[in-house]
C-alpha cells in the first residue's frame, strides 16, 4: 500500500462527520465535516465544548515531537515509535516525517489501521501465531514490496505455528523475523536463555518462510530494574547479536536489526547501543518509545530519562482532561463530571491543575483540590479551605498514562496555548 494512499485516508478522516460518536465536542457542530469543524478555530472555552473533554496542547505535542527526533538522531538511533500508545495515524504520520523509520505496533489490528494509512515499516512487538492473521500478512507483503514487517518469534513453537500458516497461505516474501531475549526470569514474553535463543534461531534457519533478521527485546520488564541491571540486559542482548553475526546466522540480509527501547530506560539503550562492535553487516539500533508522543503529568514525568540528562532537554505533559463542577455538597467536597470512562486511572488518578471559574474570571491554580476517586462518570474532588470552588467552575486535570488516555477518545480536540481549536486527532482503539 503507497503512502500516497495513506495519506488520502488521512484525507478522507478530515471529511468525516462530527456527530454523536465524538464526545466533548460542541452541539451545534453536529453536521459538520471535522475539517470545517477545525476551519472555525473555535475556542475550546468560549465556542460550545462540552465537558468532559480532553485536549492535547499544540505547542506541547510538537515540542515532544522534536525532541525526540533530536535525541535520536544524536545518538544514530532509528527510531520506530510505539503506536499502541495513541492508535492516531494522523500521528503516525507526523511521527514520520519527524523522522521516525517506522512504526511499532503490538497486534494485527493495530497493523491493519497503519496500514489502511499507508504505514511502510512496521515493527511488531509481539509473536504473531494466529493463522488468520498471517494470511492477511502474506497477501499484504506479496502486494507490496515496499512493505517493510519485522516480528518477534519467542519459541520454537511460534516458529512453527508461522511457517506452517504461512506456507499454507502460499506466502512468497519471507517474513523477517527477530529473536525476542526476555529481560530476565519472571519477566514477560522472551527466549529466557542465550542457548534457547540460538534453538529458535536454528528453527528459523529451518523455516521456509521466515527469515531472521535480528535480535531484539524489552528492558522495561527487567525485574526490580535499576540503571545497573538494564545497561546489563541490554549488554545481553547486544552480546547475542555479535554471537548470531559471528555463527554467520545473518548472511544475505542487508542489515541487521537490534531493537529496544520502552519509554522510562531509553537512555541506557542509547548508551549501549553506542557500544555495538563493528558486525559483517550495518546494524539498524532501533528505538520504541512511544508515550513521548504526549508525555504525562504522573508515571511518565516521573520515570522519563530525560530526569536523568536533563542536559538532553524535557518532554512536555500534553494532555489536559477538562471536568466541571457538578455538585458542591460539603465545604470539603465536590463532584466534577469526568470518571472511568474519560481519564485514565491505572496508574494514579488526574491531578487537579488549573480552575477556570463558571463566571468567565482569569484562570488560576487548582490550590487545594485533590481527586481522590473515580466512579464511572464522576471525580470525587477533596477540597481545602483555600479552593474557592464552585458549581459550574471548569477544573483542568493532567493524566497519567498517556496508553491508557488515548483510548477513552476517539476524536481529541488540538489546541493553543489560548485555547484555539486548530485541529483533531482520530484514534482507531
Amino acid at each position: 500500500m503507497a503512502l500516497d494512499t495513506g495519506t488520502e485516508a488521512l484525507a478522507r478522516l478530515a471529511e468525516e462527520h462530527v456527530d454523536h460518536r465524538f464526545k466533548g465536542l460542541p452541539p451545534d457542530a453536529a453536521g459538520l465535516t471535522v475539517a470545517e469543524l477545525a476551519g472555525q478555530r473555535r475556542n475550546l472555552f468560549t465556542d460550545g465544548f462540552s465537558t468532559p473533554v480532553l485536549a492535547l496542547s499544540a505547542e506541547r505535542l510538537e515540542h515532544n515531537l522534536a525532541l525526540m527526533e533530536t535525541y535520536a538522531a544524536r545518538h544514530g538511533l532509528a527510531f520506530a515509535p510505539h503506536g499502541k500508545t495513541s492508535m492516531a495515524p494522523q500521528l503516525f504520520h507526523r511521527q514520520i516525517e519527524r523522522g521516525a523509520w517506522g512504526i511499532t505496533l503490538a497486534v494485527p489490528h493495530q497493523v491493519w489501521v497503519a496500514r489502511a494509512f499507508g504505514i511502510r515499516r512496521i515493527f511488531l512487538a509481539n509473536e504473531l501465531v494466529d493463522a488468520a492473521a498471517l494470511r492477511r500478512l502474506a497477501a499484504e507483503l506479496d502486494a507490496d514490496p515496499d512493505f517493510r514487517f519485522v516480528c518477534y518469534v519467542d519459541s520454537v513453537r511460534g516458529v512453527g505455528l508461522m511457517d506452517a500458516a504461512l506456507s499454507a497461505a502460499g506466502a512468497t516474501r519471507p517474513v523477517d523475523v527477530v529473536v525476542e531475549l526476555a529481560a530476565g526470569e519472571g519477566a514477560r514474553t522472551g527466549v529466557r536463555t542465550e542457548a534457547e535463543c540460538a534453538a529458535v534461531a536454528d528453527a528459523v534457519a529451518g523455516s521456509r518462510t521466515l527469515r531472521l533478521a535480528g535480535v531484539a527485546g524489552y528492558e522495561g520488564e527487567v525485574p526490580g530494574a535499576d540503571p545497573e541491571k538494564v545497561h546489563a540486559w541490554l549488554r545481553r542482548l547486544v552480546a547475542l547479536t555479535v554471537e548470531f553475526d559471528a555463527a554467520g546466522r545473518f548472511a544475505g540480509l542487508e542489515e541487521i536489526v537490534l531493537s529496544a527501547g520502552g519509554s522510562a530506560w531509553f537512555d541506557a539503550v542509547a548508551d549501549v547501543f553506542a557500544e555495538v562492535p563493528g558486525l559483517s553487516l550495518p546494524v539498524l539500533k532501533l528505538l520504541r518509545s512511544g508515550a513521548y508522543v504526549s508525555h504525562d503529568d504522573g508515571h511518565y514525568r516521573e520515570v522519563t530519562p530525560f530526569n536523568r540528562v536533563p542536559a538532553e532537554g524535557a518532554l512536555q505533559p500534553a494532555f489536559r482532561l477538562w471536568t466541571q463542577v457538578v455538585s458542591r455538597p460539603a465545604a470539603e467536597q465536590a463532584f466534577a463530571n469526568a470518571g472511568k470512562r474519560d481519564a485514565a486511572y491505572d496508574l494514579d488518578l488526574p491531578f487537579p491543575q488549573v480552575v477556570r471559574p463558571a463566571d468567565g474570571g482569569p484562570e488560576r491554580p487548582a490550590t487545594g483540590i485533590t481527586v481522590t476517586g473515580l466512579s464511572d462518570q464522576h471525580a470525587w474532588l477533596r477540597t481545602a479551605p483555600e479552593a474557592e470552588l464552585e458549581v459550574g467552575d471548569w477544573v483542568g486535570l493532567g493524566l497519567s498514562h498517556p496508553c491508557t488516555s488515548f483510548d477513552k477518545w476517539q476524536l481529541i480536540p488540538v489546541a493553543e496555548a489560548d485555547g484555539t481549536v486548530v485541529d483533531y486527532i482520530r484514534t482507531f482503539f
